[in-house]
C-alpha cells in the first residue's frame, strides 16, 4: 500500500483570525470554502498545490489550548532565505505572538523560528533544512 498525505485538519476556536494568519502569514489562498448551520470549514493552500496538499480549517475548536513549552509540535513551512525567517519573526515578535525566536541548529534543522497561529498552534518557518528552499544535499 502505498499512502500520500494530503491534508492536516486543524479544529480552531478562532475560525477567521485563523484563515487570516495562514493567508498573510504563509501565503496560502483559499481554494475551498462551505458552511452550514452548524460548521464552516476552509481548505487552505499554496497557490498551485491545492491538489497535492492543503490545510484544512474547521470552525468549533476549544478555546485557550496552548502547547506546553517542552511541546515541540509544529506545522513547518520553508521559505526562501535566512532573511525571511528573520523578517517574520520581527513581524510575529511586534504582534505578541512570536515563541521560538530565530535559531540556528546543525542540520538537518537548519535556521528557525516560531509563530503562535490566533487559536494557538505552532507555526515554525524555516531555511536550510533537506525539505523546501535551502535544502541541502
Amino acid at each position: 500500500m502505498t499512502a500520500a498525505l494530503t491534508h492536516v485538519a486543524l479544529h480552531v476556536s478562532a475560525f477567521d483570525a485563523c484563515i487570516g494568519f495562514y493567508q498573510e502569514y504563509c501565503g496560502m489562498q483559499i481554494c475551498h470554502r462551505r458552511s452550514d448551520d452548524h460548521s464552516k470549514v476552509a481548505w487552505l493552500a499554496e497557490p498551485g498545490r491545492e491538489k497535492e496538499f492543503i490545510i484544512v480549517v474547521i470552525d468549533g475548536g476549544k478555546p485557550g489550548q496552548l502547547q506546553a513549552e517542552d511541546d515541540f509540535s509544529h506545522l513547518g513551512f520553508a521559505v526562501a532565505s535566512e532573511n525571511e525567517v528573520d523578517a517574520l519573526a520581527a513581524r510575529a515578535e511586534s504582534e505578541g505572538c512570536l515563541v521560538w525566536p530565530p535559531r540556528r541548529e546543525p542540520y538537518p534543522v537548519g535556521y528557525y523560528c516560531g509563530i503562535r497561529d490566533p487559536d494557538g498552534n505552532i507555526v515554525e518557518f524555516s531555511y536550510g533544512q533537506p525539505l523546501g528552499p535551502g535544502a541541502q544535499d
